[in-house]
């Protein structure tokens, strides 16, 4: 993943830190919070450290008794109980200014800060570099609350979703004019409709994908779970899946579409902004079960094949590559792509030569869907390290599951011998799959089918509490849901029952375990929590974290993760926020800036070291809207 980078003076200025000269707190590899004696610590002679322990000792019990006092004298609104522990060493709480945030001007509506258009002028248009990652630096971020559209009401929800959304959530005509004919959408009254329908599938998406089941029965006995579409459109490909109990990542950028991202998870879709241009994507190496491109666009087998490469790293040993539209069926379609059948015919076998390099077969084929699976034989492999093999194989000095600013190359990430048993063939089938721990936990330190069993318990009990705090987690007033740092997917895991999907988070900076995640059965991504999320503004119901400040305060600004929080969280959505005491008052202090109502909880074992956040964002309007 990303390598470590020193801390900027933008970044450290601010940040008001109290610590004891004894006390600081440190987070133990079993999730849990402890104090632990300051490692500046000098040795000092023994009667004196005697007399300074004593005088401590009196003065945090006058502290404590006081506190004490004033809890038993008054009723404090936001904590449900106040649970003193005399047990615990007392923590002085981060202290920081309270701070009201501006309104951004109306035209932020839809601001995606790495991705932004009107900073696109700035890049190359080489391969589209121009759509990737490309973040503001801290002198250019924009620290105000981004503001809904105009007539902004909260989402249809789920599954009436998939089919309609508001209009004015999404008021964008641009495909509704330029894929009219193509039935992608359609406007009627204060609503867009979703019809299903899509370039290269006219009679409807549930009539495409039947067939592709027909083409591949693995997509109907549990073994595909988990897929990519790359190009997505408005995502109705995903949506349909859904209901098949296959989990879908729609990928698009963000281009003269305007919204199609946007789109998909107004309608509770997941979905990302993300180009296969010059960097990887943000997943691991062997992840997806399957990859579907329909007449997406992507010139496959130009640079030397290199985006083919990209998906040949993140799809499976065994995964399927799904390809409709040119070249495939150019016999009988050429006439209507503005080329000639001989071009055509050249393309595909131009096409297919890259694929069987690759170690890819052609699995089926029918009319206009053809389908190749990625090889499990390591005997083809072996051959790519030939001198005259074309693609070369990668240096193994290339981190495989490197994919945070990543550069891709022209070379094929030859799978390790171990990873044949996470080979899709090699999986249980789902539901299954989510239980058993796979092969690749061994890569996590501290991993093992222990280990997952332990955490799959507690987030059990912990996701049974939050239900209690939050009872609108299960219901449809929740659907699209991020946990913001996850370890091996066990929030989402415990929520598997409910109306929701989940997106997971594991840090760019954190251990690698996101490959555990995806061979579970469950989708997430990479990320780095100093920079802005691949996501409009207004697209997540509720926001998880599991002490990310805690972890991740000594790098990013408290206030601008809370910021982008913020612009990603739909209004009357939650922020559900577990962390150290330390934190949680700062936290709250921010959270008010940005006009969200908190409370404070205690955790399920009602420890005074940790505490929990339930927050819930506001719907407001731009103070220059008429619907203010």
């Amino acid at each position: 993943m990303g390598r470590p980078r020193e801390d900027s003076e933008a970044e450290t200025k601010g940040k008001e830190v109290e610590v004891t000269n004894f006390f600081k707190i440190m987070k133990h590899k079993d999730g849990k919070y402890h104090a632990q004696p300051d490692k500046g610590f000098k040795i000092v002679p023994a009667t004196l450290l005697v007399i300074v322990l004593c005088g401590f000792s009196f003065y945090l019990g006058g502290i404590f008794c006081s506190e004490k006092n004033k809890l038993e004298g008054k009723t404090v609104q936001d904590v449900s109980k106040a649970v003193p522990s005399p047990k615990e060493p007392a923590v002085n709480p981060l202290q920081i200014k309270s701070g009201a945030f501006p309104e951004c001007s109306i035209d932020y509506q839809d601001y995606t800060p790495c991705t932004d258009p009107r900073r696109w002028k700035k890049y190359g248009v080489h391969r589209l570099t121009f759509l990737e990652r490309h973040c503001p630096p801290v002198f250019e971020r924009k620290e105000c609350l981004v503001p809904p559209p105009d007539g902004y009401k909260p989402p249809i929800r789920w599954p009436k979703s998939r089919d309609e959304c508001w209009y004015r959530n999404v008021p964008y005509d641009w495909i509704n004019k330029q894929k009219s004919n193509q039935n992608w959408l359609r406007k009627q009254g204060d609503k867009f409709l979703f019809p299903g329908g899509g370039t290269m599938f006219p009679k409807g998406v549930g009539a495409y994908v039947d067939l592709m089941q027909e083409l591949i029965p693995e997509m109907r006995d549990g073994t595909v779970r988990t897929a990519i579409d790359t190009g997505c459109g408005v995502a109705s490909w995903g949506g349909d899946l859904l209901d098949r109990g296959i989990l879908t990542v729609s990928l698009a950028p963000r281009d003269n579409h305007e919204a199609q991202v946007q789109f998909a998870l107004e309608r509770g879709i997941p979905a990302i902004l993300g180009v296969i241009s010059t960097q990887r994507l943000p997943f691991p190496s062997n992840s997806f079960d399957m990859a579907h491109c329909s007449r997406c666009l992507i010139p496959w087998a130009e640079f030397g094949g290199i985006y083919l490469l990209e998906v040949h790293r993140i799809l499976r040993l065994g995964g399927f590559w799904v390809l409709s539209g040119p070249p495939v069926n150019y016999e009988n379609r050429w006439r209507g792509w503005n080329t000639t059948v001989e071009e055509q015919k050249s393309y595909y076998e131009k096409l297919q030569d890259l694929l069987t390099s690759m170690c890819f077969k052609l699995y089926a084929k029918k009319d206009d869907i053809a389908v190749w699976q990625k090889s499990s034989d390591n005997s083809c492999y072996d051959k790519l390290a030939e001198p005259d093999a074309y693609p070369a194989k990668c240096d193994e000095s290339l981190e495989p599951d490197s994919a945070w600013y990543t550069p891709l190359r022209p070379c094929v990430v030859v799978p390790k011998p171990k990873l044949k048993k996470s080979a899709l063939e090699s999986l249980p089938k789902w539901p299954e799959r989510l239980q058993v721990a796979p092969e690749r936990i061994s890569d996590v330190p501290g991993g093992s089918g222990s280990a997952l069993k332990h955490d799959d318990n507690k987030w059990k009990v912990r996701a049974k509490h939050y239900k209690t705090l939050l009872p609108a987690i299960g219901t449809d007033k929740i659907r699209n849901v991020m946990d913001m740092n996850t370890v091996y997917g066990g929030f989402a895991t415990a929520l598997i029952d409910d109306p929701l999907w989940v997106m997971n988070v594991v840090s760019s900076y954190a251990a690698n375990s996101l490959p555990v995640v995806y061979d579970r059965g469950l989708i997430g991504t990479y990320h780095d929590w100093c920079e802005a999320v691949s996501t409009y503004p207004r697209t997540y119901d509720l926001l998880h974290l599991d002490g990310l400040f805690t972890s991740e305060s000594h790098r990013c600004d408290m206030r601008y993760v809370l910021l982008e929080m913020d612009r990603i969280l739909r209004p009357k959505g939650y922020a559900l926020m577990r962390e150290s005491s330390y934190f949680v008052d700062a936290i709250t202090t921010i959270a008010k800036g940005l006009r969200w109502g908190c409370r404070k909880e205690d955790t399920e074992y009602g420890v005074e070291k940790e505490k929990l956040l339930v927050c819930q964002k506001k719907l407001w309007y731009s103070s220059n809207s008429s619907s203010g």
